[in-house]
Formats: structure tokens, sequence, C-alpha cells
């Protein structure tokens, strides 16, 4: 049974929006085994993405409900599964792969979880990266845009900070996973930031530490100083976490470098543009780019506007403050999904077109 049910539940987590591509070699069902134990995977193949009882999953599963409410709460404490409370009753929820509870497993990523997601990532040539709208959305570095332009909320990195009660920084899963593998980088691990609308939301958080909200914006000014992109889930409504990613371990950002997928992350709204008249052609911009959107013509920075995702950095590292950033043409690119429902729709429907 093993084998089979890991296959049952690779096919219905490649059902959700965000997919969970098959590959040649099966790595990834030896990449649900070592996250899901049988009984375990027995439960989630069968699952909805919306909030159902034990009981309505145990029934569809052909289990013991007592026995399926134990392994379910159980999933749930390990980040297998989404869980809320119901009228007397808990719900439970399936969670697709990424972003989902691949990222839940940081406490328990080891060496050959990160070597197992390795494989599958390289085999499936980024695997979410494949198909529009991105899983994440770049949030452009604030003071490169020209205050005369308006910039919605969820467009600024600091305004998504200051609307919320309570705050957390995690470990990134991405870098702890390439360190497991000897490819690490000189970035900080402890980047993520989490969010929450309710005060203390991770004041007792295993995975989060606690923050002010001083802190939070302080290493997201940090982060920007070191030339990190930052990304965010790819809707509007709903946003708990800011990523600061590096294009050498953060999955949809290598899916861009490695595989040259553009579309793997949704650019901001805006790109660079450089004052030819200010640049000295120092090179700053280019070396600050991690999409080789910059390259120096005759002695001057220029763009490569397909390339340009929009991010900022370049204008940041400007000593002489000769780039900013520009809104696209109205119509150039698609409206923002309202919020991760609508995410979901759009992707299900540009994935079922590709089958």
């Amino acid at each position: 049974m093993p084998a089979d049910i890991y296959q049952k539940l690779a096919r219905r987590l490649d059902e959700t929006p965000n997919g969970f591509s098959p590959t040649a070699s099966g790595v990834e069902l030896r990449l649900l085994a070592k996250i899901f134990t049988p009984a375990e995977a027995q439960l989630a193949c069968v699952m909805s993405m919306h909030a159902e009882s034990s009981a309505e999953i145990a029934l569809r599963a052909g289990v013991d409900a007592r026995e399926a409410h134990r392994t379910l709460k159980g999933m749930a404490s390990k980040g297998l599964v989404r869980f809320k409370k119901g009228e007397g009753e808990l719900l439970f929820a399936l969670m697709p792969f990424v972003v989902g509870f691949y990222e839940a497993q940081l406490p328990r990523m080891d060496e050959e979880l990160a070597r197992l997601f390795e494989q599958y990532f390289l085999e499936s040539r980024g695997g979410i990266a494949q198909v529009e709208p991105g899983v994440h959305r770049i949030i452009p570095v604030q003071e490169a845009i020209p205050h005369e332009i308006m910039i919605f909320p969820y467009e600024q990195a600091s305004q998504m900070l200051k609307s919320a009660k309570a705050w957390g920084v995690r470990r990134c899963i991405c870098r702890v996973q390439r360190q497991l593998i000897s490819k690490g980088c000189k970035y900080p691990v402890e980047s993520c930031l989490v969010f929450a609308p309710v005060v203390g939301a991770f004041d007792y958080s295993q995975e989060e530490r606690a923050i002010s909200l001083e802190e939070a914006l302080k290493i997201l000014h940090e982060t920007e100083v070191l030339g990190l992109v930052h990304s965010t889930g790819n809707y509007i409504d709903g946003i708990d976490y800011i990523c600061n990613c590096c294009p050498c371990c953060c999955g949809v950002m290598r899916a861009v470098t490695e595989f040259g997928i553009l579309t793997a992350v949704a650019h901001s709204d805006f790109y660079a543009v450089v004052d030819q008249d200010l640049c000295l052609g120092c090179g700053d911009c280019t070396t600050r780019c991690h999409f080789g959107a910059l390259s120096l013509i005759d002695g001057k920075a220029v763009v490569n506007y397909a390339k340009c995702m929009g991010c900022g950095l370049c204008a940041s590292a400007c000593m002489v403050d000769g780039i900013h950033l520009n809104r696209r043409p109205a119509g150039e690119t698609e409206p923002v999904p309202q919020n991760i429902k609508a995410w979901g729709m759009q992707r299900l429907e540009r994935r079922g077109s590709r089958r």
C-alpha cells in the first residue's frame, strides 16, 4: 500500500492550484514518504482544500473516525494540514506542497529531506514555477519610486508591516535547505518576516521569534541593504508574510536565474529607468541586479526591460540617484488577484489549459 498511497497523494497535490509536478525518477514519491506516514498520506489524498470534519474525511478514506481524528490532529501539529475551530469540533483542510506544508517542515528539515527537495526541484525544473500567475510577487523597494507616483498599500512592504498587530521572524527554509547540502550562501538565515492582525500571535510559536514592529522594519531595511529581494504571496488581501529572497537559494528566484522562467515570480508593476545624464558607468547597479536586467553599453547603464523584475535594488545601489522605478504602462501587466481564492482560480484555469 505505501507506494500506491504516495502516488495517490502526489496526484491529489498536483490537482491543487499550486501543483506538484511528477518527475521521471519518481523522487516526489520519496519526498512525500519522508514527510508523511502511510496513515497520514491515506487521509491527505482524499482531503479537500476546504475545511471539513475528521468524520467526513474518515468516511472518504474508509478508516475509523476516532483514529482519523487523532491522526489529523498530529498532522496539524506537524504543519501538514490546515485546521480551524468549527462549531464544537476541529475542521481540517489540505495544504499544497509549496507554498504550504513544505515550509512548515523547517523544524524537521534534515540532510535527507534537503537532498530530496533539491533533486525534485532540479528534475521538475522549478516545479511550481511553470505556470502563471506566479506563486510569489515582488514588492519594490519603496525608496526607489518617485514620490509623485502613487503606490498602493499592497505594493509597500513597510505598509504591510505597519497594518499588523503582531510580528515575527523565522529562518528561511530555502537557505537552511541549501546549507544542508553544502550550497549555502552569505546571506542571513533568520530573515523571513511574518505578521498577523492579532496581538501576541507569535508569543508561543516554536518556529517564529516574536519581534516588535520596529525590529521588523529594521530587518526589512537591513535585507534591502544586503541586496535581498522582497516577495510575498501573489494576491492583495490576506498577506501575512514577506520573504527576503536571494537567487542562489530561493526556489522561485532560482527558477528565474537557473531555468530562465521569467514568470516564475510575478514582477512588480514597476521597471527601472536610468538617467543617462547622471549615470557614471560605475557598474554598481549591474552587480546588484540578480536578474541580469542591467548592463553597461558605451559606459552607461542600460536596462533590459523584459528581464527587469521591478525590485528596485539597482536604484538603492546607485550612488548618484541615477536610477528610479517607473510604473509600467496601463494594461501591460495583469491585475494582482484580490485574494488567494481568486489567485487559485486563475492558476487552475491556466494549469488546465496546459494539460
